[in-house]
Parts: C-alpha cells; sequence; structure tokens
C-alpha cells in the first residue's frame, strides 16, 4: 500500500538502537586494556589464565575485534568482574549483595562487593591460632586495610608485630611482608580491603593475609 506523503512516519526502533549498540560495543576495547592495566597483567599471563590467544585478546584491546559473549564471560572470571563493569551498563539491578562464603587456609572469606575490578572487600573470620604460634607473613604489590571487628588480632609486619583490638583498623603497602592471625584460641573476625592486586594474591594462591 503506497504511503501517504502527509502522514508521519514512526521511526523503527531498531535503527534507533544500533549507533547505541556500536557506541557500547567501541567502549568495550579501552576498557579491557585498562583493566588489564590496573591488574598488572600481560597479554600472556592473561592469555594463559583465560585461554583466549594473546592475539585475540590484543585485538579485543585494540579495537580490532567486536567482543563475543563467550570471550567477556572468560575475561570477566579472571577481573572478578560483571559483565556490566566491561561495557560500562548502567547498573539498575538491585545493589544489594548476596555474600557466598568460602574457605581458604582454614579462614571463612565472606565477599562483600560484587562489581567493583579494582578493589574487594571481605569479612574474614580468622580461626583461634596458638599465641606463641608465629604468623605466616609474604609480600607483593598491593594495599591493605583491616577493620577488627571481634576478638583480637595479631598483625605481623616484617619484624615488628602489633594486636588490634576491637574497633581499631590498620593499613599498609603489602610490599613489607605481613600477615594476620587471631591473637588467642578463640576465633576473630575483621573486614579487609584489597586492591585488586593483592586481592589476586591473598585468594587465589593461598587464602592468606
Amino acid at each position: 500500500m503506497p504511503h501517504d506523503p502527509d502522514e508521519p512516519v514512526e521511526p523503527d526502533p531498531r535503527a534507533e538502537a544500533q549507533p547505541d549498540l556500536d557506541a557500547v560495543l567501541d567502549s568495550v576495547a579501552p576498557r579491557l586494556r585498562a583493566l588489564r592495566t590496573r591488574r598488572g597483567l600481560t597479554l600472556a599471563e592473561l592469555s594463559e589464565q583465560t585461554g583466549i590467544s594473546a592475539s585475540t585478546l590484543s585485538r579485543l584491546e585494540s579495537g580490532g575485534r567486536r567482543p563475543t559473549l563467550d570471550l567477556l564471560i572468560r575475561i570477566a572470571g579472571v577481573y572478578r568482574a560483571s559483565l556490566d563493569d566491561l561495557v560500562g551498563a548502567p547498573q539498575i539491578a538491585d545493589p544489594r549483595v548476596a555474600p557466598r562464603p568460602f574457605y581458604r587456609g582454614g579462614r571463612a572469606i565472606i565477599p562483600l562487593t560484587r562489581s567493583n575490578p579494582d578493589l574487594h572487600a571481605f569479612k574474614m573470620v580468622l580461626p583461634g591460632h596458638p599465641p606463641d604460634a608465629p604468623v605466616e607473613q609474604r609480600a607483593h604489590e598491593g594495599y591493605d586495610w583491616i577493620y577488627v571487628l571481634s576478638g583480637r588480632v595479631r598483625l605481623a609486619l616484617g619484624d615488628e608485630e602489633i594486636v588490634l583490638e576491637p574497633g581499631e583498623a590498620a593499613e599498609f603497602d603489602t610490599r613489607t611482608p605481613h600477615g594476620t592471625a587471631s591473637a588467642s584460641l578463640e576465633s576473630a573476625e575483621i573486614i579487609n580491603l584489597l586492591s585488586a592486586q593483592g586481592e589476586r594474591v591473598h585468594l587465589r594462591e593461598s587464602g592468606e593475609s
């Protein structure tokens, strides 16, 4: 049926959505590059962890290849980020976090963040520890902040050691050898904020602080 030239034409919503989709996809490349830089990973290291070739990762970061859902899911898993973080989608979902506790090195660890790719917050339950036993220490890139909720916590920093009481906090550069443990045979609870690099070392390698 011929169209009446005097009758207004309804816009095609698909045509309006396409430029927005293109803009979203174009923004993925710099986000991927920035995330990898902040994580301190090389393309080869990211390739090993995701199973995606380094050349494909390079093309994704340069915009030479459009991302697919499969690739984004694998990359998001390594960064512990959501797909929304990778594509820059607005956060309109329920902001509440549903913690899923897990265990590392005898510690109960409860994630308190879910979509921040650079900083992670956890509640940790430190098991009872013999007061005369040494506190295991390690050093790595990153920054750490802890706050004692209950119990007493031994914080070892190199050759120094202090005991933190409930309500006390400490922050330190993790390039200094460090470790935490309950100061008694009773458990202790802390809130732990970890930079992205610190989170990778603490949780993926050993779960010790």
